[in-house]
């Protein structure tokens, strides 16, 4: 029986199945939860009048401010950002496609309603809108590809 050795505060080493795109897709979804999730939760009336920086709204011209959803949302994208954490850490192939699978359920449609309701947004701002929207619907598949004979993607 072999045992893992593991440094703590450190990520454990790759495992057969998981690439660096696996690794980079779960490191980017978690900080893209954690950022939104946080933002989103702590400071809910600065996360709608100003999300996503640098001058951009994306959330206030869609509607009228509501505190309990917009941390709801915050919440929501901590728990994602959990997740992707934890496929990242676990170098497992299993909880990777896990995590990927519960982003798509969230990104598939997020990205779809979006999309739809792009009219209250500059041109620029539709543009990037959608390409962020939809990286992190790429993100998440990258998740889920299928794991060959041997382990590899």
């Amino acid at each position: 029986m072999t045992t893992r050795q593991e440094t703590p505060g450190m990520l454990r080493p790759a495992r057969p199945g998981r690439t660096t795109a696996d690794r980079v897709a779960a490191a980017l979804l978690a900080l893209t939860g954690a950022t939104v999730g946080g933002w989103a939760l702590l400071a809910p009336a600065s996360f709608y009048a100003g999300f996503p920086g640098g001058g951009r709204s994306w959330v206030a011209p869609d509607g009228p401010f509501n505190e309990h959803l917009v941390r709801d949302v915050g919440a929501l994208n901590l728990a994602l950002a959990v997740l992707a954490l934890a496929a990242l850490r676990s170098g497992d192939h299993r909880t990777a496609r896990l995590a990927g699978v519960v982003w798509l359920v969230f990104a598939v449609p997020h990205l779809g309603y979006h999309a739809g309701h792009l009219a209250a947004l500059p041109v620029a701002d539709r543009v990037v809108q959608t390409v962020a929207l939809a990286g992190v619907v790429l993100l998440a598949a990258v998740l889920c590809r299928p794991v060959r004979a041997g382990g590899a993607r």
